[in-house]
């Protein structure tokens, strides 16, 4: 039995242009992330506005099974599924986090043949939003951090707010950590 990754790895992925084409997706509103990525732009909407509604089905609070096939490969699976009826179908999944991905289960790419490729790269950095927030979120921490000790003009109790680091990485050592125990440096 082949793993995910060798199934993955083994997929013939179409170009992202004919999956857009496919989806009646004209190429001005794709922003391509190399060959098989994109994102589009949020200018569709205008476009989209006077199309029929299509439908939603939200995939939501599974249970996964000891493998880890949950909320991703159900949503996957289904949606081959409805394309194997004739319809056109999309799918919308979230970015996942690094952690789930070091060969314990799934990130969001699915599992066996129901699953999004390329794998590698939907599990390790995608397109790199989830870094970009993360390092916005954390500038703002050092930010707020340096103005309470460079004499705090707005007089922020440091003992009474809540502004914690991130880390996109599902590390149980680093859900408790507490700084600044020390006093001023």
């Amino acid at each position: 039995m082949l793993s995910d990754i060798e199934i993955a790895q083994a997929a013939k992925m179409l170009p992202i242009g004919q999956v857009a084409d496919k989806l009646g997706i004209e190429p001005e509103f794709i922003e391509q992330y190399g060959k098989y990525k994109a994102k589009i732009s949020l200018d569709i909407y205008e476009k989209l506005a006077k199309r029929e509604e299509g439908k939603l089905i939200l995939v939501t609070a599974i249970t996964p099974t000891p493998a880890g096939e949950g909320k991703s490969t159900t949503t996957v699976g289904l949606a081959q599924g409805i394309a194997k009826l004739g319809r056109k179908v999309a799918v919308a999944l979230r970015e996942p986090s690094l952690g789930p991905c070091m060969g314990v289960k799934g990130g969001a790419a699915g599992g066996g043949y129901a699953q999004v490729v390329p794998m590698e790269d939907i599990n390790l950095h995608f397109t790199g939003d989830m870094h970009a927030v993360s390092s916005a979120h954390n500038l703002l921490s050092a930010m707020l951090d340096n103005h309470i000790q460079q004499s705090n003009a707005l007089r922020i109790d440091p003992r009474r707010i809540v502004w914690r680091r991130v880390v996109d990485m599902n590390d149980r050592a680093l859900r408790n950590i507490i700084i600044g125990l020390g006093g001023k440096a």
